[in-house]
């Protein structure tokens, strides 16, 4: 199969939204990543998501929508936390999980009886949901585990000869997968950090927890359970103040490894890619998964991070990297 970028005017969109209708899958950009759609009502569709991608069938899908009045045939019930998230987040990167229809295929939700529904701000993704006029499944347009792509070329690189289409839409503003949160229990769970913060959450919902990663056995959520967003070679995720993780990295990189560090705390090495200040969130989670693949050009036998601290946005790209580093984590943290 050939796979071709297109512009997203709208005769590509329609092009897209046919592939869509035909069971077929499609690459589109969103605010956050590239997403990899299949109609999310069709079973069959849904299934080719996960061979494309080599994703594990427990972990669930994302379905996108372009209304907040789509959610009501994909649920049981809309919960309260609903309709002030949505008013506010919406369209945005937050995905919202409720307790899930029979229409939704159990592909979708790898079997759970929830499902995520987000609907995506990009006016790309906008215009191809509602060109094609049904919920689309999709996650990453990646293989799994490896960089999200935040570029329609590197759709290109990661998925040529297995699906037609990119459509290109330019680089992704924020640059990291949504926010997750489980608004089915009383208080509601953040499954996944990412630009809409833990912060944000409880100043309108008053109380959210936040879900632990350790030992899941069965994620609620994408990007709960598995290695997820790594370069080929492994990552080393440094966690502590800049200045202790920097003079870390510095002491204990050799001439084969390379090194992922804040602008502010660069040194000379000829393998050392930045992705912004160390007290910039926003360019750092736009920068991450670009910054992660330029690594990869570099063939080093290993990679030390610096982690920014865990709030605000700095969650999410500290999640992203601990997530890339598997166990291979040094906490220098007071």
């Amino acid at each position: 199969m050939e796979t071709i970028i297109l512009d997203a005017n709208e005769f590509n969109i329609k092009l897209c939204s046919d592939v869509l209708q035909s069971g077929g899958l499609v690459a589109f950009p969103t605010e956050t990543v590239y997403g990899l759609g299949a109609n999310a009502l069709d079973e069959k569709a849904v299934a080719g998501i996960y061979s494309a991608k080599g994703r594990q069938e427990d972990n669930p899908l994302i379905v996108h929508i372009a209304s907040p009045g789509d959610v009501k045939p994909l649920v049981v019930n809309i919960p309260d936390a609903f309709e002030p998230l949505v008013r506010i987040y919406w369209p945005g990167p937050l995905t919202l999980v409720m307790l899930k229809s029979d229409i939704v295929p159990d592909n979708v939700t790898a079997g759970l009886d929830t499902v995520a529904v987000r609907m995506p701000e990009h006016p790309v993704a906008q215009s191809l949901i509602q060109a094609f006029g049904c919920p689309v499944a999709a996650p990453s347009a990646n293989p799994s585990g490896k960089p999200s792509p935040t570029k329609a070329k590197h759709v290109f690189n990661d998925l040529k000869g297995k699906i037609p289409y990119v459509l290109d839409g330019g680089d992704c503003r924020v640059g990291l997968e949504s926010t997750v949160l489980d608004i089915t229990s009383e208080i509601p769970i953040i499954l996944r950090p990412g630009c809409v913060t833990y912060e944000q959450l409880k100043g309108i919902l008053g109380v959210v927890d936040i879900a632990g990663t350790e030992d899941v056995k069965v994620p609620a959520s994408p990007g709960m359970k598995y290695r997820h967003y790594a370069p080929r070679a492994p990552l080393i995720a440094v966690v502590g103040s800049p200045d202790k993780t920097a003079e870390y990295i510095a002491k204990h990189i050799d001439a084969d490894m390379a090194a992922l560090m804040f602008d502010d705390f660069i040194f000379s090495h000829p393998n050392v890619v930045t992705f912004g200040s160390s007290k910039d969130y926003a360019t750092q989670a736009s920068r991450l998964f670009n910054a992660l693949r330029k690594i990869d050009d570099l063939t080093s036998t290993s990679i030390f991070a610096q982690v920014p601290p865990e709030e605000g946005l700095g969650s999410a790209v500290a999640n992203r990297l601990k997530k890339a580093a598997g166990n291979n984590i040094v906490d220098l943290s007071d």
